[in-house]
């Protein structure tokens, strides 16, 4: 695990409030972009964050970095489960390959994703709870990250370390909402098994209770390209409730795995699939027979 690009945020941090408003940019680029890590260069090209974004987030939400700040110190304690989690991943799907983890501060855009080898953790998200200052954020963030924070995203971190282990041996698509959902989904039911949990989030209350009108509406909508309702939103959605492709995912993959024999090989199958393949995927889910009826 890597943590070393949060301290040098926060003296980047320090530097810029202690400076003059033309001194900013240079000292977030000097101080913290040029000499970060592979892992928090990799997140800034992932969500697009530039140097501005930062100067322009720590001059905008004080609240925010200060209720912040002390929880990202908590970086080494989030990996505390890490190896053990990892090994026992390699006895469920001995094809592991190796990756590598980063937390490093990015502009609240993502609490974990990947690219290629690297799992990237946004520290200022994945380490925090509901202690931190969302006030000053704007909507619909302050709603979206309000709900993310009460779920303790620092107690769910096991898991959501693991589910971006599994995304770096996955396939990656751009495919359509069945293909991101899926492979979502397979993610979620991993780190699951690893590590003996779900994330707290309203989805999984939401979720079992609702999942007939779930499935009606997923059908209609999963052969397109818009995530709206589904992935990576805001709750300002028709259920209320944010992320349920990733419900939809887990459960076709919780059917695929409880109806296998050997699990080993159910799990390898699922990591496995052809995700930007959209009529395999198409027609793995239909054997899983999980929306047959919806």
């Amino acid at each position: 695990m890597v943590d070393t690009d949060i301290a040098r945020f926060w003296r980047a941090f320090d530097a810029i409030n202690a400076a003059t408003p033309a001194d900013r940019l240079r000292l977030i680029q000097t101080l913290y972009v040029d000499p970060g890590t592979p892992g928090l260069h990799a997140l800034m090209a992932a969500r697009r964050y530039t140097a501005q974004e930062y100067v322009d987030a720590i001059a905008k939400w004080p609240k925010f970095w200060a209720s912040v700040r002390p929880l990202t110190a908590r970086s080494a304690d989030a990996t505390t489960t890490l190896n053990g989690d990892v090994e026992r991943f390699r006895r469920l799907y001995p094809q592991l390959r190796p990756a590598t983890i980063t937390y490093a501060i990015g502009v609240l855009r993502t609490g974990g994703t990947t690219v290629g080898d690297k799992v990237l953790i946004g520290a200022e998200l994945g380490l925090g709870d509901e202690s931190v200052d969302v006030s000053e954020l704007p909507e619909p963030l302050r709603t979206r990250l309000g709900t993310f924070f009460r779920s303790r995203p620092f107690a769910n971190n096991a898991q959501n370390n693991i589910h971006e282990y599994v995304h770096t041996q996955q396939q990656e698509t751009q495919g359509n909402l069945l293909q991101q959902s899926l492979r979502e989904g397979v993610a979620e039911l991993v780190a699951e098994l690893i590590t003996g949990r779900k994330p707290a989030l309203p989805v999984y209350r939401y979720g079992p209770s609702h999942e007939a009108a779930i499935k009606a509406r997923f059908v209609i909508e999963m052969g397109g390209n818009d995530y709206d309702n589904w992935l990576w939103n805001s709750a300002a959605n028709p259920f209320g409730v944010s992320d349920l492709g990733y419900f939809v995912g887990y459960r076709i993959a919780r059917r695929h795995y409880d109806a296998a024999k050997d699990k080993r090989a159910a799990i390898r199958t699922l990591i496995e699939l052809p995700y930007d393949d959209a009529s395999a995927i198409r027609g793995f889910v239909e054997r899983t027979g999980y929306l047959r009826g919806a």
